[in-house]
């Protein structure tokens, strides 16, 4: 077998496989890139959703304390008047 035919062949039986392996490899890096982003995206969702759930939870709580508070005064009022 002549040697520049030996040597192509060599090559090309050891650098296709390299080249698959290569181009798999950026293809599941770019992949797994996407999958990273698209959980950072939901988690940022998730995250906005909480802080607004927990913001109207103050704000009820802060209503309902206002409320008793009234309440607690207008008793104490009414005990002050009667006394």
């Amino acid at each position: 077998m002549r040697p520049d035919l030996q040597l192509a062949t060599t090559l090309v039986t050891a650098g296709l496989p390299t080249l698959t392996v290569l181009v798999s490899l950026l293809i599941n890096n770019h992949r797994l890139s996407d999958l990273q982003r698209s959980g950072d995206r939901r988690f940022d969702e998730l995250r906005s959703e909480m802080n607004r759930r927990f913001d109207e939870q103050r704000d009820l709580t802060r209503a309902d304390l206002f409320r008793v508070e009234q309440v607690l005064d207008a008793r104490l009022k009414n005990l002050e008047e009667h006394s």
